[in-house]
């Protein structure tokens, strides 16, 4: 071998080397800048922000959180006073059947709730996804069981970008890291803006959402013929869903299921 060759060799050798122990000692040094960062800051409650041993909410929140637990309507999740037994259906599932097989909330939207909501929402906690999404893991696990599909609500492209991410989006990514279930971020879109839904009559959340989502034409195999879990921050009258289930199910979705991280309960319900 010629001794240029040799030389230059040796240099990207040494060259590697430097690189190699340079990127060994960036690694330590970012773990130690981590160990002091915790012991200097202590881990906060996701609610209040006050000092918590360990992650979560501190236990003043936590016992101000509802979480949703059997009995409920085996269509909607609403909590019932009591068991009725296996598949019963709340009176509201009956008289107004939604598009979607079924639906499960992680909690109640009570004050707790709303906060970490809001703080997901429109706060950039975006700290906040892994604790609600874990949570949402395990309440929604019957669905997510047989689910092929996950597909976050989205937003119109304008209140995307002011907004800057997609809460239901961020949601979805932590399921499915928990569940290996495959996530959809491009499966449905938002073709036309709408109105806040917030102080809106039931009859008018539903008009103000119809024709509001479709599945593109390129993303039509994506979800035909999948088990498919449409994963929401909040589930209030279930007019965005339902608007979402019926778009997947025309472009040939086997079924869909909801799984959000609070619904709205007015009042807890006793089957018929």
């Amino acid at each position: 071998m010629r001794a240029d060759a040799i030389q230059a060799s040796d240099g990207r050798a040494h060259g590697g080397g430097v690189v190699r122990a340079l990127g060994a000692v960036r690694r330590v040094w970012s773990r130690a800048a981590r160990l002091a960062l915790d012991v200097a800051l202590p881990t906060l409650c996701v609610a209040c922000r006050e000092p918590v041993a360990g992650e979560g909410l501190c236990a003043q929140c936590w016992s101000q959180l509802s979480f949703i637990a059997p009995p409920y309507c085996d269509k909607l999740g609403i909590p019932f006073v009591y068991d009725p037994g296996p598949g019963i259906l709340s009176m509201q599932a009956i008289a107004d059947p939604p598009a979607y097989a079924r639906a499960r909330a992680a909690v109640r939207y009570d004050d707790i709730a709303k906060t970490l909501v809001h703080a997901l929402k429109f706060h950039d906690r975006t700290d906040l996804a892994p604790t609600m999404g874990r949570w949402m893991a395990h309440a929604g696990e019957p669905l997510l069981r047989d689910a092929d599909l996950l597909v976050p609500v989205p937003l119109h492209w304008r209140r995307s970008f002011s907004r800057r991410y997609n809460q239901s989006g961020a949601l979805a990514r932590v399921i499915g890291r928990q569940t290996c279930v495959p996530v959809a971020i491009e499966a449905l879109r938002r073709v036309r803006p709408t109105a806040h839904q917030i102080g809106l009559t039931r009859s008018e959340r539903a008009a103000n959402v119809q024709g509001a989502f479709k599945v593109p034409p390129d993303r039509k195999a994506e979800v035909q013929g999948r088990r498919v879990v449409l994963v929401d921050d909040v589930l209030t009258s279930g007019a965005t869903v339902d608007a979402c289930a019926r778009a997947l199910l025309r472009a040939k979705a086997r079924s869909v299921d909801v799984l959000v991280f609070a619904r709205v309960v007015e009042m807890l319900k006793s089957p018929i």
